[in-house]
């Protein structure tokens, strides 16, 4: 608990920045994991490598900064590779 009003006041100014960034994080991880399916769902072969080598950069980014969990990542990242891989095995 703060002891004087000023630093609750600054501690909760600190923690809406941080919401907002860990949000505009969240929301980017989202939409790039979007243009994967996109793009696998196409068939655009070279076009899906490029938005999953950006989605697992991403992952990898926000996994090292804390905004998402360690295992979270290894999970959006190795379902990612499957759905990708299944693009692969047709052709």
């Amino acid at each position: 608990m703060a002891k004087k009003k000023s630093s609750a006041e600054k501690r909760h100014r600190q923690s809406e920045e941080r919401r907002l960034r860990n949000k505009s994080v969240k929301t980017a991880l989202r939409t790039s994991a979007k243009k994967v399916v996109v793009f696998v769902q196409k068939k655009e072969g070279e076009d899906a490598a490029l938005a999953l080598k950006d989605m697992i950069k991403r992952i990898d980014t926000a996994a090292r900064k804390g905004i998402i969990k360690k295992n979270t990542a290894a999970r959006k990242k190795s379902r990612m590779q499957k759905l990708f891989n299944t693009l692969q095995a047709v052709n």
